[in-house]
């Protein structure tokens, strides 16, 4: 199939040359000049803009956009939406919000073009070991673009089935090969969007074990209580048949394996939004997520050198016990 890629980033590219590798023909469009030359080196065909790529795709063109949540991605689907024909598909594979995915396939609809939201997990690893998508939009349409989606998964893999699936019509294989589709327009990044609520709590956890662990060889503690322990091995371990092996707890591992201290990470995390997206959510249903909000919140904390909370917490140990705590 032929499809046009716009956003040729860490992810859009390497899913570019993924799909490549398996017999796509890509159009490829960026504003980084470079990162379409990089591209077009690999297989691509260049596009200048929008017209120009709609004049180099296939017909009706398919759209799949890599790009930042919000007004980019909203101003890039209007300007797709201009000159649109019947039977169009634009494809939303970043890390937009559901309900602007819901907004946007009404839009579309006007114009007889289809929206497809996918929500796409894999990261910088995703060119080698295929994307876990949550895919959104109509259901003839998601069939329709069913080779692009295979091309892109992980595959089946090595990875033994779950006892039970066997047998049971009521699932989807397409599961197994590494994506779904969870539903109208906006499942998809919905579905993605609790993913990587859940994300932020399993990484805070590994976090905050990992801190404990470190804390342990403190001057403040007893003497014979200190334990200087050899972190990168603990998470070496834990890798190999334990409860809480995971993927990021490899990654833990092999940056620990790199460097004890992290003294190359400042400590300052960001967050995509999907977290905050995730808690207004759980919100909304009335859903208790104290893990999830706090691991957000802990994000937001890595971020400052002291909240205006804490000041107050000073001043109240001024107040009742004259404790004083000068800025640092």
């Amino acid at each position: 199939m032929r499809l046009v890629m716009i956003g040729l980033g860490r992810m859009g590219g390497n899913m570019a040359r993924r799909l490549m590798k398996a017999g796509h023909e890509i159009v490829a469009y960026d504003r980084d000049a470079d990162a379409v030359t990089k591209l077009v080196a690999d297989g691509a065909t260049a596009a200048t803009g929008v017209a120009d790529a709609r004049a180099k795709a296939g017909k009706p063109a398919i759209w799949w956009i890599m790009l930042p949540h919000g007004a980019v991605t909203d101003g890039m689907i209007e300007e797709i939406a201009k000159d649109a024909a019947a039977g169009e598909v634009v494809i939303d594979g970043g890390n937009s919000f559901y309900k602007d995915d819901i907004r946007h396939a009404k839009m579309l609809a006007g114009k007889q073009v289809h929206y497809v939201d996918v929500g796409t997990s894999g990261g910088v690893w995703g060119l080698e070991r295929g994307y876990c998508m949550m895919i959104g939009g109509p259901d003839q349409v998601v069939r329709d673009l069913d080779p692009i989606f295979a091309a892109l998964a992980p595959g089946e893999g090595t990875i033994p089935r779950t006892p039970g699936r066997d047998g049971n019509g009521a699932v989807d294989a397409r599961a197994e090969k590494g994506y779904i589709h969870a539903g109208p327009a906006g499942a998809g990044h919905f579905v993605k969007m609790i993913h990587n609520g859940i994300e932020y709590g399993l990484m805070q956890a590994y976090a905050e074990g990992f801190d404990v662990l470190k804390g342990k060889a403190s001057e403040h503690l007893p003497e014979d209580e200190r334990y200087d322990l050899n972190l990168a091995d603990v998470a070496e371990v834990w890798r190999r048949g334990s409860v809480i092996s995971s993927w990021l707890l490899d990654l833990t591992a092999q940056a620990l394996a790199k460097d004890g201290a992290l003294e190359q990470f400042s400590g300052r995390v960001a967050d995509s939004g999907e977290g905050q997206w995730t808690i207004e959510a759980a919100m909304e249903e009335a859903v208790p997520v104290n893990v999830l909000t706090t691991a957000l919140f802990a994000r937001y904390r890595s971020r400052v050198d002291h909240t205006f909370g804490e000041k107050a917490l000073s001043a109240m140990r001024f107040g009742f016990g004259g404790h004083v705590e000068m800025p640092q």
